[in-house]
């Protein structure tokens, strides 16, 4: 990947920090389905991704998952422009995966 210019690392930013936003606020209410769902004795398992799908972290709730992908976008900005590329896929593919099974979640319930 050649060095982005400054406005298109601008760019980039603002369209992490949109998805980010759009996976906080979905994170947000499929918390709360889970909770009530838990105290209604159902939703029992141990961690809502499983251990090979690129989390270091493992919760019963999605904002946990969130943060951890939040603090990445925040450390991408000053990455090094040679590991950019690397760093941007894999937070890409967390995102996917966030936004595309809290998707599933709130069909499901």
């Amino acid at each position: 990947m050649q060095t982005l210019s400054d406005d298109a690392k601008r760019t980039l930013f603002e369209k992490l920090a949109e998805n980010m936003q759009l996976i906080y606020r979905k994170a947000i209410d499929a918390d709360d389905s889970l909770a009530k769902l838990q105290q209604g004795g159902k939703g029992k398992f141990n961690h809502v991704f499983a251990d090979n799908a690129g989390f270091s972290v493992q919760s019963k709730r999605f904002m946990p998952y969130v943060k951890e992908v939040a603090n990445q976008v925040l450390e991408l900005e000053n990455a090094a422009p040679e590991t950019l590329e690397l760093e941007l896929a894999t937070i890409v593919k967390k995102m996917e995966l966030l936004l595309t099974t809290l998707s599933q979640f709130k069909v499901t319930v």
